[in-house]
């Protein structure tokens, strides 16, 4: 449907000289996209996957340790398509304190994005409503240290931002100008909160992630943000009673047509092109976790069987093969903290893990080592490498 730009451009000269600034419509757009025909079909196969998702969360024994998992995956995604180059043995090494060479700014920057996610989720369990404090919160956190602290973390920007380019005049988008963010926010907060028109979760979630990223009232962290306002919907409208799925993969694999698809809703009100991309996506992701879930469970039952073979020593290797599952890289130290035993106990237990063929060490050194459940690692590592420098 061909309804022209989705809002307006206002000429600003905040920047030393004229600039086209991009102000969008409140949302939602007018006509609201229609869900019928093969988008019906689409949205129905996202939510029958996003219900699957939500039932497989529910039957695994412990679904904290899915949900540990998944946000590092997450964390570990979005921050790389905003360039860092760290990998999931980068993080958690630095969750652990020894990390000698690990690239610390970009580790940071994904360890505050799991820091941004995880107080979000407390706030909403606590009754906080989804708001414009909470994203501000959130901003805060993710730029809480080293690099990016510089760039009023929690704060909505006072100067203009850009997108491309080498300055505003050139730029390939130029966001609302300053004065403008607040009015954008509150129309896009009352959006997301609104009753009227109904809207399903999916496409209020889908719409509210295209207006933010215009809006893009930060001046560094955007894309991360606007990409836990995604989650942060679907947990709030119930469509997951765990917030375990994350788009950023997807993104990540098709981020030349996702950043398409953003300026042709800006520039051609074309809501319909990207909702079927993102319908598409939470299935195909959705559908992925749910596999993700059961490959590692029929893992850790295959892994616990073989532990019941060892006799005496089978209590302690399982105890501390349980600490392995929550944290798939650690060190024999950092074990006796968790699993309260002593260090011995521990270090028995990693060398009949080790002949098992279940963890591995990966320092080679004699002192201080750290071991991995490489295979559980593997399975969270798939589309999860460092894209290549651009």
């Amino acid at each position: 449907m061909k309804r022209g730009p989705s809002g307006i451009y206002k000429t600003d000269t905040t920047s030393g000289e004229p600039v086209r600034a991009f102000v969008p419509a409140p949302l939602p757009p007018d006509p609201l996209p229609s869900i019928d025909g093969a988008r019906a079909r689409l949205h129905d196969q996202a939510m029958l996957a996003c219900g699957r998702l939500d039932a497989i969360s529910a039957l695994l024994p412990e679904p904290d340790l899915f949900l540990y998992a998944y946000v590092r995956r997450e964390a570990l995604l979005s921050s790389q398509i905003e360039g860092t180059q760290s990998s999931l043995s980068d993080l958690l090494l630095f969750e652990i304190d020894e990390a000698p060479g690990v690239p610390f700014d970009d580790v940071v920057e994904v360890s505050n994005y799991i820091d941004a996610l995880e107080h979000g989720l407390v706030r909403l369990g606590n009754g906080f409503p989804l708001s414009n404090r909470l994203l501000r919160e959130l901003h805060a956190r993710l730029l809480a240290r080293r690099q990016g602290s510089d760039k009023q973390p929690g704060m909505f920007r006072t100067t203009q931002n850009w997108l491309g380019g080498t300055r505003p005049g050139n730029a390939a988008f130029v966001p609302p100008p300053p004065g403008r963010i607040q009015d954008c926010l509150a129309d896009l907060e009352r959006f997301i909160h609104a009753q009227e028109p109904p809207v399903s979760p999916l496409v209020k979630a889908a719409l509210a992630h295209v207006q933010f990223e215009t809006i893009h009232p930060f001046l560094d962290g955007n894309g991360r943000i606007g990409r836990l306002l995604i989650a942060l919907i679907l947990h709030t409208e119930r469509v997951l009673s765990q917030p375990l799925l994350y788009l950023s993969l997807f993104f990540k694999e098709h981020r030349s047509e996702y950043y398409r698809l953003l300026d042709q809703c800006r520039v051609e009100g074309d809501w319909e092109a990207w909702l079927d991309f993102f319908l598409e996506g939470v299935a195909e992701t959705a559908s992925g976790a749910v596999e993700t879930a059961n490959r590692l469970r029929d893992m850790f039952d295959t892994d616990a069987r073989a532990i019941r073979t060892l006799g005496r020593g089978a209590p302690n290797a399982a105890r501390i093969f349980d600490e392995f599952r929550r944290r798939p890289l650690t060190s024999i130290s950092d074990l006796t903290r968790r699993a309260n035993v002593a260090f011995p106990t521990a270090a028995r237990a990693v060398n009949a893990l080790n002949r098992l063929g279940i963890v591995d060490e990966i320092t080679g050194r004699q002192r201080d080592r750290v071991y991995a459940y490489h295979r559980y690692i593997e399975i969270l590592n798939e589309g999860a490498e460092p894209l290549p420098n651009r």
